[in-house]
């Protein structure tokens, strides 16, 4: 198990706890965060700044994240996850690059919704 795995597996007990916010610590100064709904933050102050916004918007919409699977080595790693939302469930994967044991790289990617 690699340096990276060990942080997105943090990443993620944190983020299970419902407070985005807290998952900051682990972000480089210059780290880069793109989400596929609400854009590109550069920067920690950036990637605060949304992390306070998806506590909002997911106790508004009642949608949860739950990751499915981790992996990686020292540098890389990648989660697949699905979000749990009232309308049903989507399922994405999120891509991570980590240095120094932070976080300087991430982007989240989601399948569309199911067609009813």
């Amino acid at each position: 198990m690699g340096r990276a795995k060990e942080v997105i597996e943090q990443f993620w007990g944190i983020q299970d706890g419902g407070d985005y916010t807290k998952v900051v610590d682990l972000f480089s100064e210059d780290a880069v965060l793109v989400d596929p709904f609400f854009g590109t933050f550069e920067g920690k102050a950036a990637i605060a700044e949304f992390m306070k916004k998806m506590n909002e918007e997911t106790a508004s919409s009642g949608t949860s994240f739950v990751a499915r699977e981790i992996a990686g080595d020292n540098e890389v790693a990648w989660a697949q996850w699905t979000a749990q939302t009232p309308a049903g469930e989507l399922e994405g994967c999120g891509l991570y690059r980590v240095k120094d044991g932070l976080l300087t790289y991430y982007k989240d990617y989601m399948n569309a919704p199911a067609k009813t």
